[in-house]
């Protein structure tokens, strides 16, 4: 069980900035926690071998009580095997954490698009 900094790249675009986050994850780890504030549309990917794991993405907005998010259809987001989809919550924290499983090595990429230009020092 550890706990994994993400990868981090913000790309301002003009009026398409784009902010990605990438965990490396294997048996239950805690990706640390990212802020998301400034992105109304965002998608999860994830590939990797799961050896059984879930993975699992969660929300806060207080940073100490986790929920599970859920995509667009209200279905939780889960992943027992690889997949894309849309986050439907906003939240101010987001992060991924794997549960179960032996020989996990799931990367965890979360994508952000703003709708206005940013700038990020």
């Amino acid at each position: 069980m550890a706990i994994i900094n993400p990868t981090v790249n913000r790309t301002p675009q003009g009026a398409n900035s784009v902010f990605t986050a990438q965990w490396a994850l294997g048996n239950a780890d805690t990706g640390v926690a990212v802020t998301m504030t400034d992105f109304s549309d965002k998608s999860i990917q994830i590939e990797g071998t799961f050896g059984g794991a879930t993975v699992t993405i969660q929300g806060s907005n207080d940073g100490v009580n986790w929920e599970t998010l859920r995509d667009p259809g209200s279905v939780a987001l889960t992943f027992t095997s690889a997949g894309l989809k849309q986050v439907l919550e906003m939240t101010y924290y987001l992060r991924a954490i794997t549960a179960g499983g032996s020989g996990t090595a799931v990367t965890v990429t979360l994508c952000g698009r703003a709708l206005s230009p940013k700038s990020w020092s």
